[in-house]
């Protein structure tokens, strides 16, 4: 128990220390908001990882919630006046209400049926903040009023960086004990054999349904960032298909079934094409390369086969 908590202690300081130094070596802005995006994909990807890394449920509509939450806080504040934590809170918990009730049909189902069913949630989502344009704006999206707390206004991306870096910590020390609890055993158990955990007693379909919910609230929360640090939105930056598709490989590029590997992941995936604009028309080309040459060399993703080779075993 106490190497279980030293480890997990371990974890959270050594990235808090991180993301206390790293300010000290930004020469501008620009890698101040770099690193928000990071940490707030990151966060998502966080969850998303505990719901396939942990409890093995395949996700391809997991931005569908990261739109829920960016939306709400613009609409909250938009057309209804609410401050932007109470959109920002109200967003988390209809992701929660949505995915709860989305969830209980479709994890029933298993392998490329559930991908699809979930592929086919985002879609809808995104559908819908395309089509009601009088309250989303349509295709063009909407701006976001700043946040406002105690009279001041957060603006700037530094200072979205350190918000952003506090949320990522507290999501990583939730994810952990999560991880760590008798509901994170039950994950691994479903993961590893749904049939052998309903024989040990384990109630499968209301711990699905349960990481469903939780992750679901983990991306609703980073798509409110994303809108606050953004200053606007639209239904494919938040929604769309290819940011599910980034979320899902985020968490397979860093290793599923490890906290520090979908950070990294969402690190890789944020900022390799900031670094590959140098090669202009073919950055998309040599991102991919990069992406397919890590999954090659690495198959069981960055910080997993990294961690199997420095003990001597196979990645």
């Amino acid at each position: 128990m106490a190497r279980l908590l030293s480890s997990r202690w371990a974890i959270v300081l050594g990235l808090g220390l991180v993301l206390a130094i790293l300010p000290f070596l930004f020469p501008s802005n620009y890698y101040f908001r770099v690193a928000a995006i990071v940490n707030i994909f990151a966060l998502a990807a966080v969850g998303l990882n505990l719901l396939m890394g942990y409890a093995g449920q395949v996700s391809l509509g997991h931005a569908g919630f990261m739109g829920l939450g960016a939306y709400s806080v613009a609409i909250g504040a938009t057309h209804f006046g609410l401050h932007g934590l109470a959109a920002a809170g109200l967003g988390a918990v209809l992701s929660a209400v949505v995915a709860f009730l989305v969830g209980r049909p479709i994890l029933r189902l298993k392998g490329h049926y559930l991908a699809v069913a979930t592929l086919g949630f985002g879609l809808l989502i995104a559908m819908a903040l395309t089509n009601e344009a009088s309250w989303t704006g349509g295709p063009d999206g909407m701006g976001v009023p700043r946040l406002e707390v105690f009279g001041t206004r957060l603006r700037g991306p530094d200072t979205w960086y350190y918000i952003s870096a506090v949320m990522l910590l507290i999501g990583v020390i939730l994810a952990l004990n999560l991880i760590e609890s008798p509901t994170g055993r039950a994950m691994r158990a479903i993961h590893d054999s749904e049939i052998a955990s309903r024989v040990a007693g384990i109630d499968v379909a209301s711990y699905k349904l349960k990481i469903f919910v939780v992750s679901a609230v983990y991306a609703s929360i980073a798509g409110s960032l994303l809108a606050f640090l953004n200053g606007h939105i639209t239904p494919d930056g938040t929604a769309g298909f290819l940011r599910s598709v980034e979320l899902v490989t985020m968490v397979v590029l860093g290793g599923m079934g490890s906290v520090i590997g979908a950070i990294t992941g969402a690190a890789v995936l944020v900022i390799l094409p900031q670094a590959l604009t140098i090669f202009h028309d073919y950055e998309h080309l040599m991102l991919g390369l990069m992406i397919m040459a890590s999954m090659i060399l690495l198959p069981r993703g960055i910080i997993p086969s990294l961690l199997a080779r420095m003990r001597g075993g196979k990645s």
